[in-house]
């Protein structure tokens, strides 16, 4: 394959998304239910094919001939887990793995990426589900908390990153332990310095939706980044993944 493609689920306003591209990566497809979010994707992905749920996600990826996928990525809600919610866990109505679980099945990647808040390692039945369900579907998995400081960003903002993929190569915490070696290069500079990270509205702000004010917008718009993975970040685990399959982006592709 020329390009290592891949389907984006819980899309949110593309954080994830822009860190994989700036890895080499190629999108073929978003899901994201929010309205307001897909504006954005829109915006900056307009050629990407878009889909508004993830639970009919196989049934729409199947209606037309798509592209081998390489990577399915993204973050399911993290609510059941996060330490500002009720923890509901797999009760919780929106545990989405299931959902991430049967798009992987459809798709058949080689690879798997799955984003989330660092507590749901804390919670045994929800990760024992998930390694589970990708060790039935012929997965290794190895997994690691990543902080957005670790990238320049002025907050912690851990976050856990499990890639899944065939074979037995990678080892557990080699994620964290490659990003304090350094052995992938530099991701990309925020911009100007620090300077860059007090404008988040540098990548959401050509939003709109005629049903909401400006300061109801700018609201959304704030809590959308709020939940957006720090692209520095995805691209560092991208970097990872396209290593580990031994696939190097065209130099046009990785001077863009």
């Amino acid at each position: 394959m020329d390009a290592f493609t891949y389907l984006s689920l819980f899309s949110g306003i593309g954080g994830l998304d822009l860190g994989l591209d700036r890895a080499g990566m190629t999108c073929v497809g978003q899901v994201e239910l929010d309205d307001l979010n897909r504006s954005v994707l829109d915006r900056h992905w307009p050629e990407v094919p878009k889909h508004d749920d993830v639970r009919t996600a196989p049934a729409w990826w199947a209606t037309r001939p798509r592209p081998a996928v390489r990577l399915v990525a993204g973050g399911f809600p993290c609510q059941p887990f996060s330490t500002a919610g009720l923890r509901g866990g797999t009760g919780d109505p929106r545990w989405g793995w299931p959902w991430f679980r049967a798009v992987v099945r459809a798709v058949r990647p080689e690879y798997v990426l799955v984003e989330n808040v660092a507590a749901l390692l804390r919670d045994a039945d929800a990760f024992g589900w998930m390694l589970g369900d990708l060790a039935a579907d012929g997965f290794d998995a190895d997994w690691s908390v990543l902080s957005a400081c670790a990238v320049g960003a002025p907050h912690t903002r851990e976050r856990l990153f499990l890639v899944a993929y065939p074979g037995g190569e990678l080892r557990q915490a080699r994620l964290a332990q490659e990003w304090r070696e350094g052995r992938q290069g530099p991701v990309r500079a925020p911009g100007d310095g620090q300077h860059a990270w007090r404008r988040p509205d540098a990548w959401v702000e050509t939003a709109s939706r005629p049903d909401r004010v400006v300061d109801g917008l700018a609201a959304e718009l704030v809590a959308a980044g709020g939940n957006a993975v720090v692209p520095q970040v995805g691209e560092y685990v991208g970097r990872l993944i396209t290593a580990h399959a031994g696939w190097t982006p065209a130099l046009d592709r990785a001077a863009a």
